[in-house]
């Protein structure tokens, strides 16, 4: 799994024109899934969000988690995340998980960010054309891959 996570003050998901999540201070995270993912990748990843420390403390250093700040997520699905551009100039997208994995998988991924945080998260809709709109706070953008864990 491939995630993008972007801390910020507020982010939004609209499908068809209407908000179908929105959030205020937390994180905006895009989710990649790939045919081999597993379970183990949603623990490991989940854990890993709201444990990362990249909000600000009383002296204005990164220091505190999304746990510390009682921050909220959005989390959208993702595919693009796995693009494949090493020939030609159309990417691949072999890498991405196939709906019939894919959904059960970022259902997991809601569950166990939730069971993180205990309390809901927004989330788009997967297979849905969405219209994201965030403020990035800092910025601040990482990015995780659940392969590259050493």
């Amino acid at each position: 799994m491939i995630v993008v996570i972007q801390r910020v003050s507020e982010a939004s998901v609209k499908i068809e024109g209407k908000v179908k999540s929105e959030i205020g201070k937390g994180l905006m995270i895009l989710l990649g899934i790939e045919e081999s993912d597993a379970e183990e990748d949603i623990v490991w990843l989940s854990n890993k969000i709201a444990s990362l420390r990249i909000f600000p403390d009383e002296k204005e250093v990164m220091n505190k988690s999304l746990r510390d700040v009682d921050g909220e997520i959005l989390l959208i699905s993702q595919f693009t995340l796995h693009a494949s551009t090493k020939k030609g100039n159309r990417p691949s997208y072999i890498k991405a998980a196939k709906p019939d994995i894919a959904i059960p998988l970022y259902d997991k991924m809601i569950s166990a960010l939730q069971s993180e945080l205990g309390k809901p998260i927004g989330t788009g809709e997967f297979g849905a054309d969405m219209k994201v709109s965030l403020v990035n706070d800092g910025p601040v953008t990482i990015l995780i891959d659940s392969k590259n864990r050493v």
